[in-house]
């Protein structure tokens, strides 16, 4: 291993790695870089996609409440398949939320450096995702005014208590407890930050909403022992959600006896199908706020091909357990559970379950070459394939198990009307003007982290704190040391 000689910081700085943060940044650097975009006027790039954004969720909110108010007749439901797109788009945006979560705590655990510039958008991306979700949970209800009877709460209406056999109460309460964890990583996270903005505010209503936010943080040694000790809770607590969550969402369709739904691998393809669309999202927006932020030097090409790693590994796993299913299908001898196979990639459907197959097998292989897997379009690109993909997994797995069972006289296909288009769109919209007002008034790169990794990640060793002006120790402190006031 070849080593720079020691320079006169008494740093060893190696070139077997590639560096994390580029351009041969300081700290200031760090912080102004950062900062940049919250304290600037928005970008025309941002106006634009805040305005397509929100229109397609207003768009959606008027088609939720007409949702509502005439029933779920207005879906392309009918007695033989009951669920479709609603819970089709539940478990696709309930797996987007898992990258976040391993990104943040598992990888925190590990020690994995090359998180620090990505596991705040990850973070952000979790809790939105979580909450369209939820939305599905509450639209296919039908009478969302009654949700709190998913809960178990003593009541006016004598002992009714909710069925804790059931598997729709288990999402209950995995998806909340999921959510409450990842909002408080997510939000520790941001003080470090919060109190850098704060001090950097130049007028009253600003310092005083980020003063607020950053609950009176002084950055003294003691308060940074707390905040890693906290972390590494939050850490550990979220780790066992990462396989749990989705699990307990694969239970809605392992326990039943519906030939298709009954098996046992579901638990662990799900968690692993979960990571793999999670991270394909995570790329999309990190490649997006990348460009629009200028944010080149710190979200790298190593970063990509990091996260283009994953990608291909989960997809493998998940091709491995297309296979699985095949084959236990057949070996079982079970005629029921071979038609259900054979009808999804035979019958009327054939046409989604090659568009799945393609997506999440053959395409994602193509990140095995090096020069595809550093590429900035290419990642994209093929990022956007794995979650189309994947959507159509979720609609394979539900629709096709369901358009035919026993009795062919009530076999029936299953055509989406425009509600079920306009309430995912409705969650589409939710989705990227949340993350787009995130982005604007949070920073979207972590950067107390970023800055604990640039003396060991970064092309150029940084000043010590006595070689530089006042001002630039300024903007390098997470927060200057009084606190506020």
């Amino acid at each position: 291993m070849e080593t720079q000689s020691p320079s006169s910081h008494g740093s060893i700085t190696a070139s077997v790695r590639a560096p994390l943060v580029t351009g041969g940044k300081t700290y200031a650097d760090v912080t102004e870089d950062i900062c940049r975009q919250v304290e600037a006027w928005p970008t025309r790039e941002w106006k634009i996609g805040f305005g397509i954004s929100l229109t397609v969720l207003l768009y959606g909110i008027a088609c939720v409440l007409w949702t509502w108010w005439e029933g779920l007749g207005v879906w392309g439901l009918n007695k033989t398949i009951g669920w479709a797109w609603d819970i089709t788009n539940f478990v696709w945006w309930v797996g987007i939320g898992h990258a976040g979560t391993l990104i943040s705590a598992v990888l925190l655990l590990f020690r994995q450096k090359w998180r620090t510039s990505v596991n705040r958008s990850a973070e952000a991306m979790t809790i939105f995702a979580v909450i369209c979700a939820a939305m599905f949970i509450m639209l296919h209800m039908g009478r969302p005014w009654l949700a709190y009877w998913a809960l178990p709460l003593p009541n006016t209406f004598g002992s009714l208590w909710v069925n804790f056999k059931s598997p729709l109460v288990w999402d209950v309460f995995a998806i909340s407890t999921y959510f409450t964890v990842s909002l408080v990583f997510w939000y520790m996270g941001l003080v470090p930050d919060l109190a850098t903005i704060r001090d950097r505010a130049r007028n009253r209503i600003s310092r005083y909403i980020y003063g607020t936010l950053a609950l009176g943080w002084n950055g003294s040694a003691k308060t940074w022992a707390r905040y890693e000790y906290v972390s590494l809770i939050l850490a550990g607590v979220a780790t066992p959600l990462v396989l749990s969550v989705h699990s307990i969402v694969s239970m809605d369709f392992a326990t039943s006896l519906i030939p298709g739904w009954h098996t046992t691998i579901f638990p662990p393809y799900f968690v692993a199908g979960a990571i793999f669309s999670g991270f394909a999202m995570v790329q999309n927006l990190m490649l997006v706020t990348r460009v629009v932020f200028h944010l080149e030097d710190y979200i790298t090409v190593e970063h990509i091909d990091s996260m283009n790693q994953i990608i291909v590994l989960t997809g493998s796993i998940v091709g491995v357990a297309y296979i699985t299913e095949l084959f236990i299908a057949w070996y079982s001898v079970n005629e029921f559970e071979r038609f259900a196979f054979l009808n999804r990639a035979m019958g009327p459907y054939w046409w989604a379950y090659a568009t799945m197959m393609t997506c999440n097998v053959i395409t994602p292989q193509l990140f095995w070459s090096r020069t595809i897997r550093r590429s900035v379009v290419w990642s994209f690109v093929l990022a956007v394939v794995v979650n189309i993909g994947m959507w159509f997994e979720r609609f394979v797995i539900i629709v096709t198990s369901l358009h035919r069972d026993y009795l062919p006289s009530s076999w029936a296909m299953f055509h989406p009307t425009l509600f079920d288009i306009s309430d995912f769109l409705f969650t589409m919209g939710l989705f990227f003007t949340l993350f787009l007002l995130f982005a604007k008034f949070l920073p979207v790169v972590n950067m107390a982290e970023v800055k604990a990794i640039l003396r060991s990640s970064s092309e150029k060793v940084p000043q010590p704190v006595s070689g530089r002006s006042q001002q630039e120790e300024a903007l390098d402190s997470p927060t200057r040391a009084s606190p506020p006031a």
